[in-house]
């Protein structure tokens, strides 16, 4: 399939295998992938790591716009890296994924993280996934795509994940994180969650991968004529 140079915007809830199918899709058509949510835990975890959040998510805001002028999260091989460390096991934890959604309600940072996002987009031929990358990072997206599926599945599949990571997974627990961050990713005042107008809505809950790649490849067939 010759797919023309386009981005490609993925949004929805959490544990809707966003990232997953951003992957299968980057390698199949051969596009850079961009996890917009690595980013944010990053800077989520620099913020754990130097007291710019308690256990009550109260955030030292003032202290993390400052830092923002100087951390450095990016992409590097094998993964997110805060500086020169890699930090992609350290920010798949619960820990962490219970303070992201507080994290990325502040402008600062969701304008930290647009900016390195925006640098990589300018190139084309990109897939990105994320919570907001159809309606505020890529507005203009050729192809934007709104992920949604069943809770319970959403937090089996995520507790299946961290145990394939030798991490601890209670089911209840890890809903009740996914539910809370849907309900604080759709409420923020900045780029909140929502489906973007033009987006096309895929609800994965009793889709294989291969089922999500026959309908994308059905759709972009009939979108670009490929």
């Amino acid at each position: 399939m010759n797919i023309p140079d386009i981005i490609i915007a993925i949004d929805g809830y959490s544990s809707t295998g966003k990232s997953s199918f951003a992957k299968v899709i980057a390698k199949e058509f051969s596009f850079l992938y961009l996890d917009s949510g690595a980013l944010y835990r990053g800077v989520t975890l620099f913020a754990i790591e130097n007291g710019l959040i308690d256990d009550d998510c109260t955030i030292d805001v003032p202290e993390l716009e400052k830092a923002l002028e100087t951390l450095d999260v990016h992409f590097g091989e094998g993964g997110t890296y805060i500086a020169d460390r890699c930090v992609e096991q350290d920010i798949r934890s619960l820990a962490v994924a219970d303070k992201v959604s507080p994290i990325a309600t502040v402008a600062q940072v969701r304008n930290y993280v647009d900016r390195k996002l925006r640098e990589f987009g300018s190139r084309r031929r990109v897939v990105m996934d994320g919570r907001d990358i159809g309606t505020t990072v890529f507005p203009d997206a050729e192809l934007k795509i709104f992920m949604t599926a069943d809770t319970q599945i959403r937090a089996v599949r995520r507790a299946d994940e961290m145990r394939a990571k030798g991490m601890e997974a209670d089911i209840e627990d890890v809903k009740k994180n996914l539910l809370e961050r849907d309900y604080i990713d759709s409420h923020r005042e900045v780029s909140p969650l929502s489906k973007a107008a033009d987006a096309v809505e895929l609800d994965n809950t009793h889709m294989t991968m291969e089922d999500q790649m026959v309908w994308l490849r059905n759709l972009i067939s009939e979108r670009f004529g490929c």
